[in-house]
């Protein structure tokens, strides 16, 4: 496997539909950046928020996640709790090629305030827009900013594709629309 470069990228995303919107450069201006980068995309979350509540004192299961753990949010900064996480959407919606892996890691300028991007990955032929779980570590609200840079995915492209796919087997987060929840 070898990591692809931002002209690999530019190719996939406009030939193949990988990532849709593309953004073709880094943008960087006044905002914590989103778009193409040397050896990886650096995508933004939307303005949908599934935010994590203790309220009703709720076991956390995933194989039985109570969605009243969870108070919906829409808008264009999201406060997470101290100690707490958030689940978002990515802008983009993603078409992984047979033959990519992809990792998606979060951006610097987050952890550096101890907000920490889940590490995932995204399996050959997955596609959906990207379910997202953002913690803060802190002991205090930490701010998020919709349609900002919140991570960032390397692709890693195969010598060979591999036998079974995410779409081979059916993954449960194939197609997924809107923030999905934990499930089996």
């Amino acid at each position: 496997m070898t990591i692809k470069p931002d002209h690999w990228i530019r190719k996939m995303a406009l030939e193949h539909r990988m990532i849709e919107p593309f953004v073709d450069k880094q943008v960087r201006n006044g905002v914590i950046s989103y778009g193409v980068s040397s050896y990886g995309y650096d995508i933004r979350i939307g303005n949908t928020f599934k935010i994590f509540t203790n309220v009703f004192s709720a076991i956390v299961d995933p194989k039985n996640f109570d969605p009243k753990s969870m108070v919906d949010y829409v808008g264009d900064v999201c406060i997470i709790p101290p100690n707490s996480f958030v689940l978002a959407q990515t802008v983009e919606y993603f078409r992984i090629p047979r033959n990519v892996l992809t990792i998606c890691v979060g951006k610097s300028t987050y952890a550096r305030c101890g907000l920490i991007v889940n590490v995932t990955p995204f399996e050959p032929e997955w596609e959906g827009y990207v379910t997202l779980e953002i913690s803060n570590t802190t002991p205090l609200p930490a701010k998020i900013y919709a349609n900002e840079g919140i991570a960032q995915v390397l692709f890693f492209e195969a010598d060979e594709v591999c036998e079974v796919s995410y779409a081979d087997k059916k993954g449960k987060y194939q197609g997924q629309q809107n923030i999905v929840l934990p499930k089996v």
